[in-house]
């Protein structure tokens, strides 16, 4: 399984922050990169190089991260932003991207600590393919809405095929998968609630 993704140039401001964030995650909880390792699965080599910014974390990576420190990756991914605002307008909404995926996910709604939900968009090339072990947080509750194109999810070992202005409810407690096996890209909101 891929852990990382070359970046193809230097790292953006948002991946330096994101992997100081990272770096400071690790430290605030008094960790090792052993210690994180064993937690997580991913090898020390490719934590260490995530918290250096000299490669830009897959979803998959991220996942596995915020599983570890119990955060959903839209609240590790607001940590890195500045404080949120209660209104953000679409072309400040953070954007980012799995580039090995084909995945792109936009932060919606601004995050914030206190509040139990928030909104994304995600947009998965043809052909994309994302497979998560677990969820950031046991028994998160999502909802995803096909705005365009189909997407097939499987959740509970049972797969699901999502056409534009279907939605999906349900609840995360193993491994996830969500895949664009159309022939047109794929976007979704995705609507994610903790427990």
């Amino acid at each position: 399984m891929r852990h990382e993704a070359e970046p193809a140039e230097p790292p953006d401001d948002v991946d330096a922050r994101l992997a100081a964030r990272l770096a400071d995650l690790r430290t605030e909880h008094g960790w090792s990169l052993g210690e994180l390792a064993q937690r997580t699965g991913i090898s020390r080599s490719t934590l260490s190089r995530a918290e250096r910014a000299e490669i830009s974390p897959t979803a998959s990576l991220l996942n596995r991260l915020c599983h570890a420190y119990g955060r959903t990756m839209s609240r590790l991914l607001g940590e890195v932003e500045a404080e949120p605002a209660p209104l953000v307008r679409a072309g400040e909404q953070p954007v980012w991207q799995d580039r090995a995926s084909g995945f792109v996910r936009r932060s919606v709604s601004p995050p914030h600590p206190a509040l139990r939900g928030e909104l994304v968009e995600g947009r998965l090339a043809v052909g994309a393919d994302i497979a998560y072990d677990r969820p950031p947080v046991a028994g998160l509750e999502q909802h995803i809405w096909v705005l365009e194109g189909a997407l097939d999810v499987t959740a509970e070992k049972a797969e699901r095929r999502l056409e534009a202005g279907d939605c999906l409810r349900l609840r995360v407690w193993g491994p996830t998968r969500f895949r664009c096996s159309g022939d047109a890209p794929t976007r979704y909101v995705l609507s994610v609630v903790l427990p």
